[in-house]
Order: structure tokens, then C-alpha cells, then sequence
């Protein structure tokens, strides 16, 4: 069956040339990136896509960090547009291994940002664009980022969310930084979530119904967490004492558990978890569920979450058709890749 793996990383040269001069010392996940190859050679990403046969493709997207966190709002869009530059040269170059590509953003720079948005879609042909869950710390409800909401919408094409987390986002007050890399492991699901949550009760999916976003790693919390979205939602501001909420949920248009599960799409990357897999389709159902390893970033350097994720789709108990949504039809309609 035709496998259509929506959520991979890697580097074009000219941005991985760029950012190691603008940051050459990026600590924690730096750490983790320069130690893939996958990431960065051709050759080690072919030799392990061939492991999957011809009927595996994959969608490419740059990885963290993001690029406000590299370069000030001056350097950032240089930095971004070579970055989407390479992707698209990659696809084009490769258009069987390469099905399309995620443009990453400048947000640092909005104006930049707005250019290179349609830039990337119109004259480079992304199939949408990444931002990530927070910009250095700022909310992604956040006013000045709604134009971009707007034009995503326009062009009726995804934004993928990627989690943003680092280990200055500490665990407890009295202390400097997260430890035992706490922010990664429980912290990026925890930050997709609050992301969403942030986009539910700031009224933005209302504003901009239409407004297509993937989260990565099944939706976050969310699924496992159902039964606090409802009914422990539909009582917002019985807790807080500082802030009136009470009156937001009678200016939304559904009730909290609606939104989480019909306006975001989520993807497979659970790391071969079977249960997460099982607990994120049975929630968003399978037209909002897309194939995605997050390779390279496995213990093989690439290999082992695309293995162990198609293991647990392959053997999961659905339907034919709702196996072939998950692999490459709620891609195809979501990415316009047969338009």
C-alpha cells in the first residue's frame, strides 16, 4: 500500500551552512541534531527509505530549532528562505522519494514571515507550512500572529505545529532548568496541547473555522486526556479566582471536546506506541489521522520509528479503507497532492 510519511526532518546544506554560522554552540537539541547524519546526507536517507520499497514517500520539514531562536528578526528570513529554497529543490529533484515539503517560518519577523508564506506556496509549491508551538516563549494566539492564521486559510493549506520546548522551561520555580531532559519527553506533548488549548479559548478557530492544522505526536495529551477536556472544560472558571473566564464559553461555538477533536489533525508519530496509537485514532477519528515517523530522530538514526510505525498500522484492527486513509488519502486531500 502507497505510504505517504507526512513528518520528516532535514537539513538543506545552505540552511545547515547558515545556522552553524549564525549559531555554531546551539545547546540541547543542537546537541541532538549534529549527531544524525540522516539529517543531513542524501545517501544515509535513501539507503534507509529503500528499506520501505517504492511505494514509501516521505514530506520533508526542517527541524527545531526554530528559527527565531537562531537568528534575530534581521538574519531570520535569509536564513528561512534558503532553508525552503533546498526543500523545494529536493522535491523537485526527487519527486518519487519527495511528495512535498513544509516551508518553516521567520516568525520573528511577521512581514517576513507573511512574504515567505506565499512565496513558498505559490512560487515553490509547499504543500503549507511548520510554525511551532511557541515563538521564544510568546503565545501563538497571540495577536500579531492571526494574519498568518488568515492567509493559511486563504490558501486552504496545512500548517504543521511542532513542540517547542527547552530546558530552560523548568519543572519547578526553585530551580534554573528542567531536568533529566523532562522538557523533551513530557514536555513537547504537554506544549502541543496547551497550544491547542490556547487556540480553542482565544476564539482563533472560530475566527478562522477553516484553518487546517496537524499536531504532531498524535495531538499531545489530548486523546489520553479526553475526560479532563470534558467535563473538566465545560466548567472553565470554576477554578479561578484572579480572572473571570466564565463568560468564554458562551461565546464559543462548540463546546471545548468538539473543537479538540474536529478542527486539528494529528499525526502517527508516537514512537511505536501502540496504545497512543490506538487511544489518538479512536479521538480524532480516521479522517484526521495522517502517517508520520518524525525520522530521523529514533535510536537508529532513522530507521526504527518508520519500522515500528507501519508495524503497528499494518497490524491494527480497522478497515482497508481506513488503513489507506491513515497512509496516504487524508494526506493527498490535506496537502492537494493530486491538484
Amino acid at each position: 500500500m502507497k505510504k505517504i510519511d507526512i513528518y520528516n526532518h532535514f537539513f538543506p546544506k545552505a540552511y545547515a551552512d547558515k545556522m552553524m554560522e549564525i549559531n555554531p554552540d546551539l545547546p540541547d537539541i543542537g546537541k541532538r541534531v549534529r549527531s544524525i547524519p540522516m539529517l543531513f546526507d542524501l545517501d544515509e536517507r535513501f539507503r534507509a527509505m529503500d528499506l520501505f520499497g517504492d511505494e514509501y514517500s516521505q514530506i520533508l520539514t526542517i527541524p527545531m530549532p526554530p528559527p527565531e531562536a537562531l537568528a534575530g528578526p534581521d538574519q531570520s528570513p535569509d536564513l528561512v528562505r534558503a532553508g525552503n529554497d533546498g526543500l523545494a529543490e529536493l522535491c523537485q529533484k526527487y519527486p518519487d522519494r519527495f511528495k512535498g515539503f513544509g516551508a518553516k517560518m521567520p516568525l520573528n519577523n511577521m512581514d517576513a514571515t507573511l512574504e515567505e508564506a506565499n512565496r513558498a506556496i505559490k512560487d515553490l509549491g509547499a504543500c503549507g507550512i511548520e510554525i511551532g508551538t511557541n515563538s521564544n516563549g510568546k503565545s501563538m494566539d497571540s495577536k500579531e500572529f492571526e494574519p498568518l492564521y488568515a492567509l493559511m486559510e486563504e490558501h486552504d493549506l496545512p500548517i504543521w505545529i511542532h513542540p517547542c520546548r527547552t530546558a530552560e522551561m523548568t519543572d519547578y520555580l526553585t530551580e534554573d532548568r528542567s531536568k533529566y531532559e523532562i522538557w523533551w519527553v513530557f514536555g513537547w506533548p504537554y506544549e502541543t496541547s496547551a497550544f491547542m488549548a490556547r487556540m480553542v479559548f482565544s476564539g482563533i478557530l472560530d475566527r478562522y473555522p477553516n484553518l487546517k492544522l496537524i499536531t504532531h505526536h498524535m495531538g499531545g495529551m489530548a486523546p489520553y486526556f479526553a475526560g479532563r477536556i470534558s467535563p473538566g472544560w465545560d466548567v472553565l472558571g470554576a477554578r479561578t479566582t484572579d480572572e473571570d473566564y466564565t463568560h468564554i464559553l458562551g461565546e464559543l461555538k462548540k463546546t471545548p471536546l468538539e473543537y479538540f477533536k474536529e478542527n486539528f489533525y494529528a499525526d502517527t508519530a508516537v514512537f511505536g506506541a501502540v496504545g497512543a496509537t490506538i487511544c489518538g485514532l479512536d479521538f480524532f477519528g480516521d479522517d484526521k489521522v495522517v502517517f508520520a515517523s518524525d525520522s530521523p530522530f529514533d535510536p537508529e538514526g532513522g530507521t526504527m520509528f518508520i519500522r515500528e510505525t507501519i508495524k503497528i498500522l499494518d497490524e491494527l484492527e480497522v478497515s482497508e479503507e481506513t488503513r489507506a486513509k491513515i497512509y496516504y488519502k487524508n494526506a493527498e486531500k490535506l496537502l492537494k497532492l493530486n491538484s
